[in-house]
């Protein structure tokens, strides 16, 4: 009897073709200032920490923005404040193995072992795979709507934003405290939280790097959201084609969209966040869709 396996267009593709070579690492012994600066410069969401050089555990942003909720001193070491044990993956993995494993630990990079565990050779994360993704798309003549339109006469296979997004929307007004928007951020488990004026309309947005800024400069969680939100609101509306939206987020060098009804009045209506373009396994169209499934 035939067996029917369903594939992805990142079926046979290895960790390897998708990892960075670069490690954000510190001593457990550095101070949460030093871990924030790091990340900044670096644009990570997590620093791995070591002792003697060996791997001990890792620190992430929602490591951070608990200690600034309840009020640590910058100068607090990171190891005081480390979250969890670094999650390693192999060059050789296969990449959709490491999706599955980011999705269910709820983290957004594995850290890359080579023949010792204890040997950190780089990440893996959303932001790698989705742009690899993106690449593919790019040269897939398939994937094209100008291809589609040709061959069938029917809408293009593309998918758009409304597809692919997240349709909760977190928010609170700018007036709240940050310590508010903490709690949202981590009740909600979500990486930014959309800030409101008086009248519901959208005036900026928090996210954990907004919030760890103004951690290393001495704010205070009392402070009104409206002192540390960033502006403009980044959106696109949700009849985009995700890979117009994957672009925007990969030049921008954003990790989320809050997207658009594409009709009147605009209201936002949902988040895209490259985790969801991860999940979908696709940087643009359903155009290998057929090629996923393999008969043996």
């Amino acid at each position: 009897m035939p067996v029917v396996e369903i594939r992805s267009v990142l079926s046979g593709i290895t960790v390897a073709e998708a990892m960075r070579r670069q490690v954000i690492a510190l001593p457990t012994s550095a101070d949460i200032g030093q871990g924030i600066r790091m990340m900044i410069r670096y644009k990570v969401n997590a620093v791995l920490l070591t002792e003697e050089s060996i791997p001990s555990g890792v620190v992430s942003k929602t490591d951070l923005i608990s200690a600034f909720y309840v009020e640590l001193p910058a100068e607090t070491p990171l190891g005081d404040v480390m979250g969890s044990q670094p999650i390693a993956c192999f060059p050789d993995d296969p990449l959709e193995d490491v999706l599955e494993i980011m999705e269910a630990a709820g983290v957004h990079r594995l850290y890359v072992t080579g023949a010792h565990r204890q040997e950190v050779i780089g990440t893996v994360g959303y932001w790698d795979i989705v742009g690899l993704l993106y690449r593919f798309c790019r040269a897939c003549e398939r994937g094209t709507a100008k291809r589609d339109a040709k061959r069938t006469g029917e809408r293009s296979t593309r998918f758009t934003v409304k597809e692919v997004m997240t349709s909760d929307v977190h928010a609170c007004l700018q007036n709240d405290p940050v310590s508010a928007i903490i709690d949202t951020l981590s009740t909600c488990r979500v990486g930014a939280v959309l800030i409101q004026d008086e009248s519901q309309s959208p005036v900026g947005v928090i996210s954990k790097t907004d919030l760890i800024i103004a951690y290393r400069h001495g704010v205070s969680p009392q402070t009104a959201a409206r002192e540390i939100m960033s502006t403009p609101v980044r959106s696109v509306s949700s009849g985009e084609l995700l890979s117009t939206a994957i672009q925007q987020m990969l030049i921008g060098d954003i990790q989320r969209l809050f997207v658009r009804s594409d009709v009147p009045p605009e209201a936002i209506t949902g988040v895209l966040a490259l985790s969801d373009a991860a999940r979908f396994r696709s940087g643009s169209c359903r155009a290998c869709t057929a090629g996923r499934i393999l008969i043996r």
